[in-house]
Formats: C-alpha cells, structure tokens, sequence
C-alpha cells in the first residue's frame, strides 16, 4: 500500500484551469496532473481510513449529463467517501464531512420521527451544538418552513426541517495540502463527525426504496 503524502503540487492549479476551460482538450492535455496529483494520493488517503471509517469509493471525474441543463463535462472537485464519511479536494481547497447528504422519503419519516422526540432528539440537539462549538459547520438541504404537523415553537424545529444533514470543515489551499497533515486533519474531522452519523445510522439507516434507475 502506497503511503498518504500529500496531494501533489498542481492539485489546486489543475482544477483552477478546469473551471476556466472545462473541455475535453484541457482534459486530456493535463489528465496526468489529475492521475498523479489528485486520483493517486486521493487512493493512497482512502486507503489509510478504511479500516476504520468503512468501505471507500472514489467518484468518478465525469459528470453525467443524459438528465442535466448543464452540460459541464468534468467535475471541478475530486470527491471520494469512506463509509458515511466524504473528503473532497478543489480549488477552494481540503473539505472534510461526514453525515446523510439527502435523505430519501423513508429516511426522511424517520429522521423527523426521531428528531421530534424529546430523549432522540435531544441527543441530536446536543451533538449538533457541540460540533458548532468545535467549528464545524452544519450542513443540508431543508424545507423553507417547518413540516407538517410540527408546532412553530417545537424546540428543535430547526433541525426537523433538514432534509439532509450533515457536517463539514474546510481549509483553504495551504502548504499541509501537500503534506501527510492533510491526511490528520481530514481523520480528526471524521473522528469528530462521528457521533452525528452514529446517531443518523441508528435512527435513521439505510433506505428501503427501490433504487431509481
């Protein structure tokens, strides 16, 4: 297994120029900056964290574009999970996360369910302050007034209007991109993160939905 050191010295200037000239022709004249720069150390990363954070995907660079107005061919970030954990390198940098970024309509009538509890979510309540008060940011689409059924002075009517939740810091490009620092803060981050995926997958697990396809 190769070593985690750092993503490579034109990680950032390689995505720089691809949202400046998202082409098939600045693809493919600078794919072995990608190759070497981002894909490699962002597999040598993932496979560090596997072990503990669970089992790892690298996304592929290619948007799809059948269903989309937006017919950009190439994602301006490299993004890759392990478990319910994401890491994600781009020109704003290193952005670490961790949590449900959406929540299908099962998923969804369960988090609400056990957000509007006062023992469940509670303990929700209490994990999304002490992740505020680390620096952390909370995450996720949400609906633009309370859901149904649920009183405008409910305690925790804030976080029952998330559709997805979740949480994340970022650093901007810096030298400990380049360096194994990347690496402990992304893990330290995820450690951190860990109580709020740990009570999302209790209360509100996988989906049970027949996938789209």
């Amino acid at each position: 297994m190769t070593r985690f050191a750092g993503f490579g010295e034109a990680a950032v200037d390689f995505y720089d120029g691809l949202e400046a000239d998202n082409s098939k022709a600045y693809w493919t004249d600078h794919r072995h900056v990608y190759e070497s720069d981002v894909r490699a150390p962002m597999q040598a990363l993932l496979a560090e964290v596997e072990d503990e954070f669970g089992p790892t995907k690298l996304f592929r660079p290619y948007r799809d574009v059948r269903f989309s107005a937006d017919k950009t061919l190439y994602k301006t970030h490299c993004g890759a999970m392990a478990g319910r954990f994401y890491v994600e390198i781009g020109p704003a940098g290193l952005m670490a996360a961790g949590g449900y970024y959406r929540m299908a309509p099962d998923q969804l009538a369960a988090y609400r369910t056990a957000a509007a509890e006062d023992r469940r979510g509670g303990d929700l309540a209490r994990v999304v302050a002490r992740l505020r008060r680390r620096g952390i940011e909370i995450g996720g689409e949400r609906l633009r007034t309370r859901p149904r059924g649920i009183a405008p002075d409910h305690p925790r009517v804030e976080l029952l209007r998330h559709k997805g939740l979740y949480g994340w810091r970022r650093w901007p490009p810096d030298d400990v991109l380049h360096e194994r620092g990347a690496l402990e803060r992304v893990v330290s981050t995820w450690r951190e993160l860990r109580p709020l995926v740990d009570w999302l997958t209790e209360h509100v697990g996988p989906s049970t939905l027949p996938q789209r396809r």
